[in-house]
This record gives C-alpha cells, structure tokens and sequence, in this order.
C-alpha cells in the first residue's frame, strides 16, 4: 500500500522529502514568531498598563496588534517557505473585499474608537470636569473608548458617543474654575437708573461665590414709559461644582428682591439667562436653565 502510493506520488512528480523539509521549516519559523508575538505582546501590555493605566480597553487593543502583526508575519512566512504564498495572496484579496463590506457596517464604531483615541491624547476634559457636550451638560463620570459617560443635573447617566463629541463643538466650565451669571429683570417706574445701578452692584459684592477684582457689568436693553427698563448684570463668580453654582444664582435672585423690598423698587420677570445650549444631535431637548 505504501509502496503503491509512494509511486503514484513519484508519478505526480512531488518529492516527498523536499515537502517535508520546507514544512518542518515553515513550522519552526511561524513558531519562533508566534513566541516573539506573545512576548511582545506581554511586554506591551506591561508598558501600556503604566502609561494607559486609565485606559484599560486601549493597553488590550494596542497589545492586541502588536501580537497579530508578528502572527500574520508567521503565516506569511510559513506559506512561503512552503510555497504556498499565492493562496495567501488570494486570501488577503478575498478579506480586502470583506474588509471593505465591514468597514461600511463599522464605521461609525472605528470614527468613535479614533475619537476616543484623540480624546485619550490631547486630554480636552477629564474626569469629574463639568462640561457640555453634544448640546448636554453634566459632570463627566467615565471616559471611554467609544462613548463618554457623564452624569446630568437629574443624576441620571447619559452616554455620548465619542463621535459627536469632535464632530462638534465643547465647552469645559471647568478649565479656569470660574463662571459667568447672567441674570435679566424688568424695572417699573424708577427714574435713577445710576443710583440703582451703583446699589445693584455693591450688593452683589456681597454674593459668596463672587470673585473679588472682577468687573461686574450692569447694561440697559431697553427703556419703556414712565421711567421703566429692562436690564441685564453680568458677572464671575468661583466654580467647582454645580449646586455651588446654582447658589449663586440664588443668591443673585434674592438679592434683587432685598434691593425691591428695602428700596420700594419693583422688579419683576427676574430670570437667569443660562450659558448652557440647549440642542443636542439629535434636537431640542428643553430649555438650558
């Protein structure tokens, strides 16, 4: 039986032991490089850990690369030696084709994965940063590979895809650790505008978030009858937190009705104008204060 085969293989003018040979090499060499990709990939991993400690997903998939290159490297190698390589090429060509079919069905995973990896590079926010991304504001709880998670005024978690984040604009209200109020009212009947202006403005002097130094800007937007107006103060203030924020519009607020009551001074449609938008990706989601 052997014999038989041996002669039809002779007949087919295949050399058994040249096959042999360039099989046994072709294994030694994709296993040297299979060795070479796990210690290369360990090594990776160990560097990554310390300069992506807070990036797990990144050190798993730049480990990952690293250990697939050195492995496609084997098999080419492998095929080569055996003499195999124009298979390899066909498959190559047969994966380009499904690498492109992919890329459409992945793509708005790999831009998010790209984005995260912008946002892992130059580092716009971090974590516990309040911010407004994508039309939402909140205070930014995990910063992903492929979504940002932050936590709303509600408590509620919202979860924006990275993707939106750099395809549009942002804003961190955390950067200078300072903010802006802005507060609107309507005045009746009261002809000195410039002594309400001055007593407005040693008032809010007196808010605890104020920041000392800083102008307070008191502009008129409109003048009725009977001495009426509309007006518009504008200021900094110390930001670390939200409720810390909120206080000070409070206080702001209630300001205003001390300065109407002790002065019989009516004030009235007193409102914050909020620096938050109020539009997302996807529309209106309400108003911004």
């Amino acid at each position: 039986m052997i014999e038989s085969l041996i002669k039809i293989l002779e007949s087919w003018e295949i050399d058994i032991k040249s096959i042999l040979a360039k099989i046994i090499i072709g294994s030694v060499v994709f296993l040297i490089f299979y060795i070479l990709g796990r210690i290369f990939k360990h090594l990776s991993y160990r560097l990554n850990s310390k300069l992506l400690s807070k990036h797990p997903d990144l050190q798993t998939i730049f480990s990952a690369v690293i250990y697939y290159f050195f492995l496609l490297v084997g098999i080419y190698l492998f095929l080569q030696i055996v003499g195999l390589e124009q298979y390899f090429t066909k498959i190559l060509a047969g994966a380009g084709i499904v690498g492109i079919i992919a890329g459409f069905a992945l793509k708005d995973i790999a831009s998010n994965a790209f984005s995260g990896m912008l946002l892992f590079i130059e580092k716009p926010f971090k974590k516990d940063d309040w911010v407004q991304l994508d039309g939402q504001f909140g205070k930014v709880t995990h910063i992903g590979l492929l979504t940002t998670i932050m936590a709303n005024r509600s408590g509620q978690e919202v979860f924006i895809s990275n993707q939106l984040i750099y395809s549009g604009s942002f804003i961190n209200y955390s950067v200078y650790k300072r903010r802006s109020i802005k507060i609107q009212a309507n005045v009746l009947q009261y002809p000195d505008i410039a002594g309400f202006k001055s007593l407005l403005l040693a008032e809010i002097k007196n808010v605890t978030q104020y920041i000392p130094g800083t102008d307070i800007q008191l502009y008129v937007l409109s003048l009725g009858i009977n001495n009426s107006f509309t007006f518009e103060v504008y200021y900094w203030v110390y930001f670390e937190e939200e409720l810390q924020f909120m206080n000070a519009v409070s206080d702001t607020i209630l300001i205003m009705d001390k300065i109407c009551k002790e002065n019989k001074i009516n004030i009235i449609n007193t409102k914050w104008i909020s620096d938050e938008d109020n539009t997302t990706s996807s529309g209106d989601y309400g108003s911004g204060g």
